[in-house]
């Protein structure tokens, strides 16, 4: 029996090869969809006329933008790299509990809906262009603005699900996650203090109030969702490379 054995290591540890290039796999495209998902901080170098300050991030990618096509494109593939690595760890990585699962559900949610919102672009500006401020405040605009504020809300909805349930999971368990470990937490709670900044901007701008640094708090909160998805590659590539650990980003859950 013991040759037989001998001449099957594939068929008994099959799976185990295959985890840790399927992490590295994963880490790629969240790293790939981060990077693109930070597009708009080309904003910084690019004549959009729009101020970082008041105006959504979504604005850059409006109908009437000059650098909106740019803009839509770049969010268009953050969201399917994003989609794909969700998908992919799902499928792929060992699962040990609901809460990871989860999160993975929450990122591709996230992917999902991003992707989504960069086919619903906004027609106009409405932090920018008064006219556009009351076409929209009329209803006079097309049915992408208001579909678009589904989306978005779906994509940070998705995106908070993920940061939060991942963390969790990975400071429950000492092993391949300890950079999302160690600062998973701070980008979860600057992530969650800026979407309270962010909701409370809108409501004062739609309520005619001002903008209360609607630009400020939105960028902070699509960076920190940039940073967590490059905290979470970082992890995945690292538990990859440590022998005898699972590297498949489902912690116990």
């Amino acid at each position: 029996m013991a040759p037989q054995q001998s001449q099957h290591p594939r068929r008994q540890h099959g799976a185990g090869p295959a985890r840790p290039a399927a992490a590295r796999t994963v880490a790629l495209l969240l790293l790939a969809g981060a990077l693109a998902y930070s597009t708009w901080s080309a904003e910084a170098f690019l004549p959009t006329g729009l101020s970082p300050r008041t105006a959504y991030v979504s604005e850059l990618a409006a109908g009437d933008q000059p650098y909106g096509t740019f803009f839509r494109g770049a969010d268009l593939l953050a969201g399917l790299l994003v989609l794909a690595a969700a998908l992919y760890a799902l499928l792929r990585l060992p699962r040990r509990g609901r809460w990871p699962a989860l999160g993975w559900a929450g990122l591709a949610l996230f992917g999902a809906a991003t992707a989504a919102d960069s086919r619903l672009p906004l027609s106009c500006t409405p932090t920018a262009d008064p006219g556009c401020l009351a076409r929209e405040r009329a209803g006079e605009v097309p049915w992408t603005h208001t579909a678009h504020a589904v989306s978005s809300s779906l994509a940070v909805t998705g995106a908070l699900i993920a940061m939060v349930l991942l963390t969790v999971a990975a400071r429950r368990r000492t092993g391949p996650w300890p950079a999302l470990a160690r600062t998973g937490p701070v980008v979860v709670a600057l992530e969650l203090a800026a979407t309270g900044w962010t909701l409370a901007s809108v409501a004062a701008f739609d309520a005619g109030h001002g903008t209360w640094g609607l630009g400020i708090g939105q960028r902070l909160q699509v960076l920190c969702i940039a940073v967590w998805l490059v905290v979470l590659a970082r992890s995945l590539a690292a538990g990859a490379r440590r022998p005898g650990t699972a590297p498949a980003g489902a912690p116990p859950g």
